[in-house]
């Protein structure tokens, strides 16, 4: 291999410039990525200390509380949801299962702010669970019995558990689906009951996977803010929009934002600790678990279990999205011009993102593979990862930083160029840049997997008959890259879909997506138009689903 590699290396010691124009690619979209998170703590930090000791007496102590309270809450229910669903499917067989092992992915397709938005009207005093509850309990009207309120913190822990937890589920389904069978067969060996060997054996075999994915479903839970708005829980995530906003205190907002930073590097750290551990959990297989058959009344009362999760995050909410939709495309006459207009501006800004958001992960990851086969050093991978930061980044967090730094460029395209106006603030290319840093991650981790499937050798009979890297990469691995691409491109665009925070704060005037165009609608309260567009964006987000279920049942089987 080192023979092999040697006339490459040589080449590029003759050759400094080869891959050099790539590396300093990957250096600009590496430092445009880091802009917003040092511009926001600069403007943070500049502040005087009033701002800061108004926020510590008034916003930050219950924000923080609730915002604590919230992810506590959120990561014991997703926990508890995914692991005990991923243990049912994996260890049990019984009707319906197969179904489930793709079914308990479907709640990853609708963002927590649409459930909210269909669990308002559902569990509404006057709604069709609670009336169809006191007619069953004979009870008049709801005076007589109510369900507790959903708009409070107990309401947001509810609704977020169940749309997050298939982050828990398809983590530690896959790492159960590895562990060995003589594992657990020694422990009812040595007298452990099912529970024994779950919680003794299966159980700490698992937990740098839990670790894992409760920790992607609490940043999920830090960036929403449609959901806690909804249900009126005011967290961090919610102070910086209404600091900004309503107070027009940017200052405030970025310290905010900063305090929330400080959240996401312990989430982070929390999901880099169980990764490090995983390596101790990875087993060598030798044969894999069986199910175990379940009969009779242990049979359906699995299925209804495992069925409950799909239920909640999932089914219900849909089928009122449907039947909502149904009533204002039928009954009501059609959909408004503003929808439709809203409905293009999605397309529109998630098309652009994701071109934008590909290309620039296309050299990320080429940087990386470049300077890889060429050079001891490797400064593309420490690009590689500051380019995956916007990931980790609340959106609200990436919006207030990415004021300053789209500011700056604007002035200088306007002394440039000699015209006035913000061209990129007063535009949707603000979006645009938001979107392709926050999302930067998913095409740059998918084109690295694309290209680790890619053999060396290619590459270096490619340079060794004097193709360039550019040219190694047109003619040799696009081509081969297109599968990884095309699915990190549709994950990008259901994302940037979807996407609430982050647009809310940096869209134009008079410019709506579907997704603004909902949270407009649901503050109105007016379900029946909002349910057309949160039907939309389900729709959309069901590929990704479909995609992923498919890879994990091949996992599976």
């Amino acid at each position: 291999m080192h023979s092999a590699t040697l006339p490459l290396r040589l080449a590029w010691l003759r050759n400094p410039g080869a891959g050099r124009g790539w590396l300093i690619a990957a250096m600009l979209i590496a430092l445009a990525v880091l802009a917003p998170l040092v511009s926001l703590a600069t403007a943070a930090l500049d502040s005087d200390l009033a701002h800061w000791a108004h926020l510590a007496r008034n916003v930050l102590p219950q924000a923080a509380l609730n915002t604590l309270m919230l992810l506590t809450g959120v990561g014991v229910l997703v926990t508890l949801l995914g692991t005990g669903s991923a243990w049912l499917v994996t260890a049990y067989d019984f009707p319906g299962r197969r179904m489930l092992t793709w079914a308990l992915l479907l709640p990853l397709a609708v963002p927590t702010y649409i459930i909210a938005f269909a669990y308002l009207d559902l569990l509404h005093p006057i709604g069709p669970i609670q009336t169809a509850l006191r007619t069953a309990l004979g009870f008049d009207s709801p005076r007589q019995f109510r369900l507790p309120d959903l708009r409070s913190l107990q309401g947001a822990i509810f609704v977020l558990g169940f749309v997050l937890y298939p982050y828990v589920y398809l983590s530690t389904r896959v790492m159960f689906m590895t562990q060995a069978a003589s594992l657990l067969e020694a422990g009812r060996t040595l007298g452990a009951g099912r529970a024994g060997v779950f919680f003794r054996v299966a159980l700490p075999l698992a937990r740098p996977a839990i670790a894992v994915g409760v920790s992607l479903a609490l940043l999920e839970t830090l960036n929403d803010i449609g959901a806690s708005e909804f249900l009126g829980v005011q967290t961090l995530t919610v102070s910086v929009y209404t600091t900004w906003v309503t107070r027009s205190d940017l200052a405030g907002a970025a310290q905010i934002a900063l305090t929330m930073l400080l959240l996401v590097v312990g989430l982070i750290l929390l999901e880099r600790h169980g990764r490090k551990r995983q390596r101790f959990a990875n087993v060598q297989r030798m044969r894999p678990m069986q199910p175990q058959r379940l009969r009779g009344a242990s049979a359906w009362l699995a299925a209804g279990l495992g069925a409950i999760p799909v239920l909640v995050g999932f089914v219900a909410p849909a089928a009122y999205l449907v039947a909502e939709t149904y009533k204002r495309l039928h009954l009501v006459g059609g959909v408004s011009q503003q929808l439709l207009s809203g409905l293009a501006n999605t397309v529109w800004i998630a098309v652009a993102a994701t071109v934008v958001t590909v290309l620039c992960g296309l050299v990320v990851a080429w940087a990386g593979r470049t300077v890889r086969e060429s050079a001891r050093l490797n400064p593309a991978r420490l690009c590689a990862r500051i380019a995956s930061l916007g990931y980790a980044v609340p959106g609200t967090v990436l919006a207030i930083g990415l004021l300053a730094p789209l500011t700056l460029l604007d002035r200088a395209l306007g002394s440039l160029f000699g015209f006035s106006g913000l061209v990129l603030m007063g535009s949707s290319a603000a979006l645009v840049c938001a979107y392709t840093m926050r999302f930067l991650a998913i095409s740059t981790g998918s084109v690295e997997a694309g290209l680790a499937r890619i053999p060396a050798s290619m590459e270096q009979a490619s340079r060794l008959l004097g193709e360039t890297a550019g040219g190694t990469l047109r003619r040799v691995h696009l081509p081969l890259l297109r599968p990884a691409i095309a699915a990190g491109a549709l994950l990008v665009f259901v994302d940037a879909m979807k996407e609430l925070p982050a647009t809310l704060l940096l869209r134009p005037m008079n410019f709506d997506t579907l997704a603004t165009w909902l949270y407009a609608e649901a503050a109105r309260g007016t379900y029946e138009e909002g349910a057309v567009a949160a039907l939309a964006i389900v729709l959309a987000g069901l590929l990704p689903v479909i995609l992923l279920a498919r890879t994990n049942l091949k996992i599976g089987h």
